[in-house]
C-alpha cells in the first residue's frame, strides 16, 4: 500500500486498510498523483512500491549478509586494523583487547547499475523517508536470517552532525536503522553515538583523504548499558569504510573487549 502522510481517524484509517477499499483508494491516488519506479522511471502498477516488478527482480543484490568473510567485511576490518596499529599500543595491550574479525553486510550493491543510486540518493536528498523504511524493512529481514547477526542487542545509527540534521530534517541512518530494527528484534540506541565535529562531504575525496576526514569525529557522550554485546552499526551507504571504522574507533573506547561491533548499510561499492 502507498504510504498516506494525512491525518485520519482511526475508523476511515481501518476502512482504507480493508483490502478492496485499499486497492480502489490506492488506484485513485495513482491517477492524481502517478507514481514511478525510483529506477527506471515506468509507471507503477496499484501494488508495486518504489520499484516496478522489473527493476525489483534485478536488485543487485550483495547477498553477504550470511558470509563470515566478504568484499565489505574485509575492508571494514582493515580499517580497524589500521587505526589499531597506529594507536601505538603495546602487544600485551592489544592481546587482552582480543582483536576479532568483526561482521559487516549491504543489502545492495551501489553502483552495479546507476538506477539503483536513486533509492540512496531519494532518501538522502529528496526527503523520500518512504523508501527509506521500505528497503530499510528488507535489510533488516535478511540480517535477521543470517545466524550472524541473530544476537545483535543494540543498532546504532551512524549520527549525522547536529547543523546538517537540523538543515536536512532527518538522519537518513536512523531512518533506515529504525525500519531494520523492527525486523531484527534490537532496539535502536540515538544519543550515545554523536559525531562531534562536521566533516567535509567524503564525495570527492580519495580513500586516504576520506579516511583522515572522519578520524576522531565521533565519540561516545553516554554511559555504555554494561548488558549491550553485539552491536549493530548502520548507515546508508559504504563507499571506503571510513566512516564506520571511525564509529567503531570510538565505541571500541566505551565498551569491553567482548562487545562484537559489527557494520551494515543499505547499499555498499563492496560486493
Amino acid at each position: 500500500m502507498q504510504e498516506w502522510t494525512g491525518s485520519f481517524p482511526n475508523w476511515a484509517y481501518n476502512i482504507v486498510r480493508m483490502p478492496g477499499i485499499r486497492y480502489i483508494f490506492n488506484s485513485v491516488l495513482d491517477i492524481i498523483m502517478p507514481r514511478t519506479c525510483v529506477v527506471c522511471g515506468r509507471k507503477l502498477l496499484v501494488n508495486e512500491q518504489h520499484l516496478c516488478m522489473y527493476c525489483e527482480d534485478d536488485i543487485p543484490f550483495t547477498y553477504n549478509w550470511n558470509m563470515h568473510h566478504n568484499p565489505m567485511a574485509d575492508r571494514y576490518n582493515a580499517l580497524i586494523q589500521k587505526d589499531i596499529d597506529s594507536s601505538g599500543k603495546t602487544l600485551e595491550t592489544l592481546q587482552a583487547e582480543r582483536i576479532r574479525y568483526e561482521y559487516a553486510a549491504a543489502l545492495f550493491i551501489y553502483g552495479a547499475d546507476a538506477g539503483y543510486k536513486h533509492i540512496c540518493h531519494r532518501l538522502k536528498y529528496e526527503g523520500d523517508t518512504a523508501i527509506g523504511r521500505h528497503f530499510g524493512c528488507l535489510l533488516g529481514k535478511r540480517l535477521a536470517q543470517s545466524g550472524l547477526y541473530k544476537d545483535v542487542d543494540a543498532i546504532i545509527p551512524v549520527p549525522l552532525h547536529w547543523t546538517r540534521k537540523w538543515k536536512r530534517g532527518y538522519n537518513q541512518a536512523e531512518v533506515i536503522a529504525k525500519a531494520a530494527a523492527k525486523e531484527i528484534g534490537a532496539p535502536v540506541v540515538t544519543g550515545m553515538l554523536a559525531r562531534k565535529r562536521k566533516t567535509s562531504t567524503q564525495t570527492k575525496l580519495d580513500v586516504e583523504h576520506k579516511y583522515r576526514n572522519v578520524s576522531g569525529a565521533f565519540e561516545v557522550r553516554k554511559r555504555p548499558d554494561p548488558k549491550i554485546r553485539h552491536i549493530l552499526l548502520i548507515d546508508d551507504v559504504f563507499t571506503t569504510g571510513a566512516t564506520m571504522a571511525s564509529c567503531y574507533s570510538a565505541l571500541r573506547k566505551a565498551f569491553p573487549p567482548e562487545t562484537r561491533i559489527s557494520a551494515s548499510a543499505l547499499a555498499s561499492v563492496w560486493q
